[in-house]
């Protein structure tokens, strides 16, 4: 892919104004609604219930990484040397790294969507009152096989800054309704306290859980495969590109918040322990009554099917972009759109509808899965950190554009810290 000058001037990166700018923006809220699903809703609000605002600290940080590790993922999508994708630079770190992430990224599409197609069901089943909620994720599995597929960039853009009007309006009145102690929240996040362990998730379980969900999610990868098809590529689309995912992040702040707040200031004063989403749906009619049900499960349902479209759809470019690098015949065969391979199709429809399994009735509950899968994510992070640290700053792939000091810090920090989480689960595994 050829890469632009400075002395180009692509569209969209003319001065514009705030709304304008605004309307640009795509692959963020894409990426950052496909991460965030399941795992920041049940992190958050057990977090929340559990503990207060003791663990926000935790949350702040998270973000402050996921922010520097995705926005390094995009700059080297817009400003590498080489024309590459994410993962031709990781190959170039070590071959053995798109044998790894496809395997990783395959398996994490699975047990996230798992997850991400319970909530969905269990959401439906209670707005809707009748069916049950195996039968109502069969539905979304269903309306999704509408939705993937090829060249549908502009639809699930469209769908996901719709579910972003959604989710802020019925989450963020939920938030504002709670009456939040700013001071509390304030003292959360700059306290850096370890609480004792309450609830039915450890202290050590929900913080690795939110490291998993938030700063260690694979879905991460997304997000420089949006930027790809989005379009922009080169030096001049560097900046719209870091303002785009600023947007993001900042409404994965307020989402985040919003949900916290509900756990902090509604579920725990009432002694409600998160096990499953009817836990919170209960609280909220309890307090609000029908109505506070339906706009938590309105905002619930706009988290968990944003993710399921978004995994369907993006986790399937990274695997083909990992077989087109292990398979150099392929790319050579289907060139380089990833939905011209045939795999592509049945990488996204195994994603999609083999996760149904576990939205069998008896199968582990909502949350207790939730609280695993983003959790077992955390232990990827350390080798995805320690092969972005070095493309990072390799010279020749983004000469004035590679990591800076700030930027290498939280890398370094980042890889520190998940290694440690890595071998205390290991730990506790035997």
């Amino acid at each position: 892919m050829e890469q632009q000058t400075e002395h180009e001037v692509p569209l969209g990166t003319q001065k514009k104004g705030f709304l304008s700018t605004i309307r640009e923006f795509g692959p963020g809220i894409i990426a950052v609604l496909s991460m965030m699903g399941a795992g920041d809703l049940v992190t958050s609000s057990v977090s929340g219930s559990n503990y207060g605002y003791n663990l926000m600290w935790l949350l702040a940080i998270s973000l402050i990484v996921r922010f520097v590790v995705v926005n390094i993922m995009g700059r080297y999508q817009v400003c590498n040397l080489k024309g590459q994708s994410i993962l031709e630079g990781y190959n170039d770190v070590s071959k053995y790294f798109p044998w790894f992430l496809g395997i990783a990224i395959l398996i994490s599409g699975h047990l996230l969507n798992a997850y991400m197609l319970t909530g969905a069901g269990e959401a439906l089943a209670w707005i809707f009152n009748f069916g049950s909620p195996f039968l109502w994720s069969c539905v979304v599995v269903l309306v999704s096989l509408f939705v993937i597929g090829r060249n549908v960039y502009n639809t699930i853009e469209k769908i996901m800054k719709l579910f972003l009007g959604l989710m802020t309006i019925t989450l963020f009145g939920l938030a504002v309704y709670a009456l939040p102690d700013v001071g509390g929240i304030i003292k959360g996040t700059i306290g850096f306290s370890i609480p004792d362990n309450t609830g039915a998730f450890g202290v050590f379980a929900v913080a690795l859980s939110l490291i998993g969900a938030v700063a260690g999610s694979m879905a991460n990868f997304l997000y420089p495969y949006y930027v790809r098809e989005k379009g922009w590529s080169g030096p001049l689309h560097q900046k719209l590109q870091r303002n785009d995912l600023i947007f993001g992040i900042g409404a994965a702040i307020v989402l985040n918040l919003a949900v916290w707040i509900v756990g902090a200031e509604i579920l725990r004063p009432n002694g409600v322990e998160v096990n499953s989403l009817s836990d919170i749906s209960k609280a909220l009619s309890d307090q609000l009554g029908y109505f506070g049900g339906i706009i938590f499960y309105l905002g619930a349902f706009g988290i968990l099917y944003s993710s399921v479209i978004g995994f369907a759809n993006g986790f399937p470019k990274v695997i083909i972009d990992c077989l087109h690098i292990v398979k150099t015949e392929r790319r050579e065969k289907y060139g380089d759109k990833f939905e011209d391979d045939p795999w592509f199709k049945w990488v996204s429809l195994f994603i999609l509808i083999s996760p149904i399994i576990w939205s069998v009735p008896g199968m582990p509950g909502f949350v207790s899965m939730a609280v695993f899968v983003t959790g077992l994510q955390a232990i990827i992070v350390p080798l995805v950190a320690i092969g972005l640290l070095i493309l990072a700053n390799k010279s020749s792939h983004l000469g004035k554009y590679k990591a800076n000091v700030v930027e290498n810090i939280v890398l370094v920090l980042t890889t520190i810290m998940t290694i440690w989480v890595t071998i205390q689960v290991i730990v506790g595994w035997f």
